[in-house]
């Protein structure tokens, strides 16, 4: 049975996400890091992991950021979802997340904590859309997400202007 995006918000229950797409957290572990266990970037005491479903349309885009943590993708439906990263020493790569394993696709990939990255789907039909999930460990804190500025971007890794230019807001 094929759904669409309205499905999916409607049954999963997804919210607007700050950085583009809809989102629902999931999960939140019960298990606590306390701070002194965490490295010095953390600033306080952290949860275990968390995990969020997260659904972007094929006019949408989720918007550079980064966060402190690595963060693992999950393909569930709908179309190809390309994750754009940049790494702290500017090298870019693509992840195209889905199941066409022929195609270059795969159902997990893992942006490593601290590189700056956004995604977006190949096309730009409206109705098409990916559902993903996003797991986060130590968990996601707000405290830990930093929105990309578009000039600081831009300035920090020039070669890669195009694609941040079409990335942030």
């Amino acid at each position: 049975m094929a759904h669409d995006k309205d499905y999916w918000v409607e049954r999963l229950q997804l919210q607007p996400h700050p950085e583009g797409g809809f989102y629902r957290e999931t999960y939140r572990a019960g298990l606590l890091f306390p701070k002194n266990s965490l490295p010095e970037a953390y600033g306080g005491d952290r949860v275990a992991s968390t995990a969020i479903y997260f659904l972007l349309t094929g006019a949408a885009f989720s918007a550079f950021h980064r966060i402190r943590s690595d963060e693992l993708w999950h393909f569930y439906d709908g179309s190809a979802l390309i994750i754009h990263v940049i790494e702290p020493q500017g090298h870019y790569r693509e992840i195209r997340l889905g199941r066409d394993l022929d195609r270059g696709e795969a159902p997990q990939a893992v942006v490593p904590a601290g590189c700056w990255f956004g995604a977006s789907l190949p096309g730009k039909d409206e109705r098409d859309y990916a559902l993903v999930g996003c797991t986060v460990a130590p968990g996601f804190d707000f405290t830990d997400f930093e929105m990309a500025q578009r000039e600081e971007l831009v300035e920090a890794y020039p070669q890669h202007k195009n694609i941040i230019e079409k990335l942030t807001r």
